[in-house]
């Protein structure tokens, strides 16, 4: 039986949900589609306050896609220090970050051409 392809719609939906349920904060999406020679069509970017956070928001992003869409991340790394943890979904790309490595590294920044919208905390 052939895999269902999942819609963009469908898993930045999920992962955004993943990332709301352990209360990640200052949730960005990046559209890249409009950017040429680019890895994937979306960026999202969030933090969490520690590296335990940051794990937190990783299990709860990939149990929701796991379950819900029945879809994995092709590669996850940087769990082991849980300072900046990127998942790859291919056509997504998830940066899970501690705050102040997200501040130093300021991808927002290096993307500046990617239409933003950022997700208002819950918290």
């Amino acid at each position: 039986m052939a895999k269902k392809k999942v819609s963009n719609d469908e898993l930045l939906v999920t992962i955004i949900k993943g990332i709301e349920e352990v209360k990640g904060n200052d949730i960005d999406i990046l559209d890249l589609r409009e950017i040429e020679n680019t890895v994937c069509d979306y960026f999202i970017i969030c933090n969490g306050n520690s590296n335990t956070q940051v794990n937190a928001i990783v299990n709860s992003i990939q149990r929701l896609v796991s379950r819900e869409i029945k879809d994995k991340p092709w590669h996850v790394e940087g769990t082991d220090n849980a300072e900046w943890v990127l998942m790859d979904y291919i056509d997504i790309v998830v940066h899970v970050f501690q705050k102040h490595v997200r501040e130093f590294y300021n991808i927002e920044g290096l993307w500046g051409d990617a239409k933003i919208t950022t997700i208002p905390n819950k918290n």
